[in-house]
C-alpha cells in the first residue's frame, strides 16, 4: 500500500465513539463528502508512493482547519492556493494554517516539504467544548478519555513509513510535556524535537514570524539529519 492509501483507510475508518465527559463533542469531518474528495485528491498528489515520512504532531484537528478539510494545519485557503486542490470550503483562514504555509514555501513548497515529512495530530479527532475548539489537555476528564485512543492512534500510523529515532511536536508547552510523557510510556520515538506552537506564534509573536521561520527551517533540517 502506498503512504497515500493508508493515511486515507486510517482516516476513513475512525470510529467517533469516544466517551467523552458533559459538554463535550466531537469534531468528525471525515463524514463529509467534500472533505474525503479533497483529502483522496491532497494525499494521492503528496504521498502516492512507499516512501517513509519524518512525523509532525500537532494537537488535534480545529474548526477552520482540519476540522473541515481533514488535512492538519490546512485551511480551505491554503489547499486551493497553495496545493492547488478547489473546494467547495467557506475560504475562511486558520492562523496556525497561514504560519505552516509559510514555513512550507521557505522550505521549497508542498511538494518538496511532504516529500520528507507527514503532518499528523496526536488526536486525529478534534473537540468542541460548547461549541468551541478545545484541545484535549484543557480538560483533565478529556485528557484521560481519550489517552487510549490517542496512543493506538500513534500506533497505527507508524506503521505507515517512519523513521522511529526522531519526531517533531508543534507546541512547547502542554502538548510536548503530555507527548513526552506518552513516548516514555510506549517507546515509538528515541527523541522529540518541540517547536512553538504555529497559533501560538501568530497571536503572539507576529511581528517575529520570520524569526520563527528559521527556527523551523533549523529543527526540521536537523530531524532529517537525526532520522538518517
Amino acid at each position: 500500500m502506498t503512504f497515500a492509501s493508508q493515511v486515507l483507510q486510517f482516516t476513513h475508518t475512525l470510529k467517533p465513539d469516544l466517551a467523552l465527559p458533559t459538554r463535550f463533542e466531537l469534531l468528525f469531518p471525515y463524514e463529509s463528502p467534500e472533505t474525503r474528495r479533497v483529502m483522496t485528491a491532497f494525499y494521492h498528489q503528496y504521498y502516492n508512493d512507499t516512501a517513509p515520512r519524518i512525523f509532525i504532531f500537532g494537537i488535534n484537528p480545529g474548526r477552520f482547519g482540519a476540522g473541515v478539510t481533514g488535512i492538519p494545519f490546512t485551511d480551505p485557503l491554503r489547499l486551493e492556493n497553495n496545493c492547488g486542490i478547489r473546494n467547495n470550503f467557506p475560504k475562511k483562514q486558520e492562523l496556525s494554517a497561514l504560519f505552516v504555509y509559510q514555513f512550507i514555501d521557505t522550505y521549497g513548497g508542498p511538494a518538496a516539504f511532504y516529500r520528507h515529512f507527514y503532518i499528523t495530530s496526536l488526536s486525529p479527532l478534534g473537540f468542541l467544548k460548547d461549541g468551541l475548539n478545545c484541545n484535549y489537555y484543557d480538560d483533565k476528564k478529556l485528557q484521560t478519555a481519550v489517552t487510549p485512543f490517542i496512543a493506538t492512534s500513534i500506533a497505527t500510523q507508524l506503521a505507515f513509513g517512519t523513521s522511529r529515532k526522531v519526531a517533531l511536536c508543534m507546541g512547547q508547552g502542554q502538548n510536548a510535556k503530555y507527548f513526552q510523557k506518552i513516548n516514555e510510556q510506549h517507546g515509538f520515538f528515541e527523541e522529540i524535537i518541540a517547536l512553538p506552537h504555529p497559533r501560538w506564534v501568530m497571536q503572539y509573536r507576529r511581528k517575529q514570524v520570520a524569526t520563527f521561520v528559521d527556527m523551523y527551517l533549523h529543527a526540521f533540517q536537523q530531524a532529517i539529519t537525526l532520522a538518517s
